[in-house]
């Protein structure tokens, strides 16, 4: 089958990109994203590259490259879906927030209306994708969706999951460790995974694109994200017995980092980790286990979650503690919101989680983040539910500047590792502060021995 016309349903943080990239490689190929949210789509149509809503660094040069020529993106779902012949499934599978599976298991309501509005608009044969991050046998309720509801055309379910770190996005998908197709065993099932294979071999070289069953696709990337997530949370672990006995957290990352067996990736001690993927799929993979009763797996995995919540707090736990067990009235500056350097997302952010704590003691946050708004600050808190809108409004404020933000502060948490926090005139920062001035790096960037000579009161991670 020769692909001419690929649908992305989802223009966010996976289907934006992806797409995005396709249509450079690929440009024989018309690729339109769709979304139902009208101003998404208006700021990926708009001409000032600065505002597209994805923030990764080349993104806008890439897409401003495509757009117009074969990329399109438009709120129009069903011309999009009748024209294509490949149909990617990249909408939202939050966390169930009621009913069974509760806080645990992913909310599919996206995707059963992206499944029931295929088959009600398709009239030709077609090859559907998941993109989305989902539960092993997702594919299943899809096919039996597409082929119970539809006009009696024939489906293909592929499972394509994406392994994309948002600030690198570009980099991942332009140059991949490996691209994951899973479909069915059958003649129809491989044809359809080989289409797949010939649209990313305009780029990917062929041993980088592997080829499984739709289930182990699907569970590979559940547990690609538990593997990463529980390399962080045992390191974070780590630095808390680091503070006890006065070994230093970073020089046992180096040391253990150096053994082949092991490797240096994901052995910086943080505040925690955040993001849209690691606590939702592990809380997935936990829900699956329980599932079939294997109650010491779900155990296992959970842990992973309960040492990332422990370090959040124990970090906002410290910040109170050092400033003498009040921050009553205090302003605490905050130089990062986002989840992780080079983007603007901002889903389950540590930042979020040791405000609220800090407010609950009514602190007063100051925020600086060089691609995170007000406004986005806000909803975040809000979304919590701990206080009302207008007490949190009253309790953090934003600012354009980080000496603005940090002036008249006693603390300031590191909360994300952008590279610019590195070249600050840290010393102008110290001397408009309160003193005792303290600095608190739940992200183990800057210099600690720099800053103790300037003045500040240096808490890192395991220090």
């Amino acid at each position: 089958m020769k692909i001419t016309k690929i649908c992305c349903i989802g223009a966010g943080y996976v289907g934006g990109p992806t797409m995005a990239i396709i249509a450079q490689k690929c440009p024989h190929i018309q690729v339109t994203v769709v979304d139902l949210n009208a101003e998404r789509i208006a700021a990926w149509n708009d001409e000032d590259q600065n505002n597209i809503p994805i923030y990764e660094p080349g993104l806008s040069d890439i897409v401003a490259e495509a757009r117009g020529r074969n990329l399109f993106f438009s709120t129009d779902v069903d011309k999009a879906i009748d024209e294509a012949q490949i149909i990617f499934i990249s909408v939202n599978t939050p966390t169930k927030t009621y009913g069974k599976g509760k806080g645990m298991a992913a909310d599919l309501k996206y995707i059963e209306l992206c499944a029931r509005q295929i088959a009600k608009i398709a009239k030709d044969d077609k090859i559907v994708v998941e993109k989305s991050t989902l539960p092993v046998r997702t594919a299943e309720a899809i096919k039996s969706i597409l082929d119970n509801t539809g006009n009696h055309v024939k489906f293909q379910i592929l499972s394509n999951p994406e392994f994309l770190a948002e600030g690198t996005a570009v980099q991942d998908l332009l140059n991949p460790d490996r691209i994951l197709i899973g479909g069915d065993p059958s003649a129809e099932g491989q044809e359809a995974i080989q289409a797949l294979v010939e649209v990313y071999s305009n780029w990917v070289a062929p041993e980088k694109i592997l080829t499984t069953n739709v289930w182990s696709s699907e569970l590979s990337k559940l547990t690609a994200n538990a593997f990463l997530a529980q390399r962080i949370s045992s390191i974070n672990a780590l630095s808390e017995l680091c503070e006890k006995t006065g070994a230093d957290i970073n020089e046992v990352a180096r040391a253990i980092g150096t053994d082949s067996r092991i490797g240096p990736k994901f052995l910086k001690a943080s505040v925690g980790f955040g993001g849209s993927c690691f606590q939702k799929d592990i809380l997935n993979l936990v829900y699956i286990a329980k599932s079939y009763g294997l109650n010491e797996v779900a155990d296992y995995w959970e842990q992973v979650i309960i040492m990332n919540d422990h370090q959040k707090k124990r970090f906002a736990n410290k910040i109170v503690q050092t400033l003498y067990n009040t921050v009553s009235d205090k302003k605490i500056a905050f130089l990062g919101w986002a989840f992780k350097k080079d983007t603007n997302d901002t889903r389950e952010s540590a930042a979020i989680y040791v405000a609220n704590d800090l407010i609950n003691e009514h602190a007063q946050i100051a925020v600086y983040d060089p691609k995170v708004s007000h406004k986005k600050v806000l909803n975040d808190l809000d979304y919590l539910e701990s206080r009302t809108a207008e007490k949190n409004a009253n309790a953090i404020s934003s600012f354009d500047s980080p000496y603005e933000a940090c002036k008249d502060a006693h603390a300031i948490a590191v909360l994300t590792e952008w590279d610019e926090f590195v070249h600050y005139d840290w010393q102008k920062i110290y001397d408009s502060m309160q003193k005792p001035a303290f600095v608190f790096d739940g992200r183990n960037i800057l210099d600690k021995k720099a800053l103790e000579t300037i003045g500040f009161v240096y808490q890192g991670i395991g220090s």
